[in-house]
């Protein structure tokens, strides 16, 4: 027997499964993941279901090991797939909960695909709902991070949202169901455990069903967030192409939608490394908006927003390596490529013509120094090669790796598809050197 609160989740569950449906369950072997796959266990000749069921050892316990053996021995009892992996390294050798929890899910993903599994159910119950929510009121949010643990979302489900806590230990009360306890789950020095200790209590004492009311909080949220995604993807194709956002084509847009759109590009931009991104985080992105020199800010997981010229652009950090090439016949940086070549009737800035007696061979190819000027062919004089990127509108981080091809006395003899120097010889000149530059595809 079910307990009347504990119904829903079964009457959820009824109308989600269907039929030889394969199903990945996350499994700790605590209290909420063991009465999951219990449950889902009940189900399973009824729907002919193929249960996985997947266990992380995150390497910080010493309980860990017996953890394992306990949960693998169930599904031996049960005949239920196990699966298992131990997370052995972190990035420093520190741990970090986002780190975690990534190697976490694409282990979880790893045996969607293997299976070709349609769920991946994980035991997340409605005093957890609670404390999520209550944490991100806090440290501030946006309306779907708010909305706090989806029921749904894309393939993840959430079935034990309807109960709390307690509904689940009289669950396992009732049905004799055995778990192991994490004792790191009271230690107070994490956030979440004192929301659990302190706040939960509190609310229950006003309402024993209150994780009921956050329940139809989130979902009311979620709603407002899938209609408001409507609109953003209406905007979207006028205002956001190439991965860079059109800040004049933006700004036309009201505050609250302006806001929606960056929320929404950095969640496409980041489906890897998910971060969410906060109030004082999007606030400095509307203030960058407003400046119209390049400049950029951090945000979370190495991402950062800029500005060049009319765009706004979020991006992973780049690692900006300087580079000094001697030059024979050939040099290719990233899908660029410099090389020599017998001949050419072209006159464009990709072609270079030089007589190697007027130069000091061999020719170097680098990347920009302070204080570079190029004395440019048919101009009286010379120019700053950084006024030159910024005339021909090249982004800032393409500057520090634009190739500047210079002599062994480091005068500047070109920049590649922008300006000649006056070494530079017309078809008709003498000259033994034709070298050309390719930007990702023939010019």
């Amino acid at each position: 027997m079910l307990c009347d609160i504990m119904k829903e989740v079964l009457n959820f569950l009824n109308n989600l499964l269907k039929e030889n449906d394969t199903i990945v369950i996350a499994t700790s072997g605590g209290p909420d993941s063991m009465c999951l796959l219990s449950i889902l266990n009940s189900l399973k000749d009824k729907y002919k279901l193929k249960l996985i069921c997947a266990h992380v050892n995150h390497g910080l316990r010493s309980e860990s090991e017996k953890e394992k053996n306990f949960v693998e021995n169930y599904c031996v009892i049960n005949n239920i797939i196990f699966e298992y992996m131990k997370i052995d390294k972190y990035t420093n050798n520190k741990f970090s909960e986002s780190e975690g929890r990534k190697k976490r899910y694409n282990f979880f993903n790893e045996l969607m695909t293997k299976y070709q599994a349609k769920y991946l159910m994980t035991a997340h119950h409605g005093d957890d709902l609670i404390e999520t929510i209550m944490m991100r009121i806090v440290r501030g949010s946006n309306l779907k991070g708010y909305a706090g643990i989806l029921q749904i979302n894309n393939n993840i489900v959430r079935p034990l949202l309807y109960v709390s806590k307690k509904d689940i230990l009289d669950y396992l009360r009732e049905h004799n169901i055995e778990y192991v306890v994490d004792k790191s789950n009271d230690d107070e020095k994490y956030t979440r455990n004192r929301y659990r200790k302190q706040l939960l209590p509190f609310l229950k004492k006003e309402d024993i069903n209150v994780h009921l009311k956050f329940l139809k909080y989130s979902q009311e949220l979620q709603e407002y967030n899938d209609y408001i995604n409507k609109i953003v993807l209406d905007k979207l194709n006028r205002i956001y192409k190439n991965n860079k956002i059109n800040i004049k084509e933006l700004l036309k847009e009201d505050k609250f939608i302006v806001k929606k759109i960056i929320e929404y590009v950095i969640i496409e931009i980041q489906r890897e490394d998910i971060f969410n991104i906060s109030d004082s985080q999007l606030d400095e992105i509307l203030k960058l908006l407003k400046n119209k020199s390049n400049k950029q800010i951090d945000l979370a997981n190495n991402y950062i927003a800029r500005i060049s010229y009319d765009n706004l652009i979020i991006e992973k950090k780049k690692e900006l390596n300087n580079y000094y090439y001697e030059f024979k016949d050939k040099v290719i940086i990233d899908n660029n490529k410099i090389e020599r070549i017998e001949k050419s009737d072209k006159k464009s800035n990709f072609i270079l013509r030089i007589n190697s007696s007027d130069v000091k061979l061999p020719l170097i190819v680098r990347t920009i120094k302070e204080g570079d000027k190029i004395k440019i062919k048919n101009l009286n004089g010379s120019k700053k090669v950084s006024d030159i990127f910024i005339d021909n509108k090249i982004d800032i981080n393409k500057r520090m790796v634009y190739p500047i091809v210079t002599d062994s006395n480091n005068e500047i003899i070109w920049i590649p598809g922008l300006k000649k120097s006056i070494f530079d010889k017309e078809i008709n000149e003498k000259y033994d050197i034709i070298i050309k530059y390719t930007e990702g595809k023939d010019e």
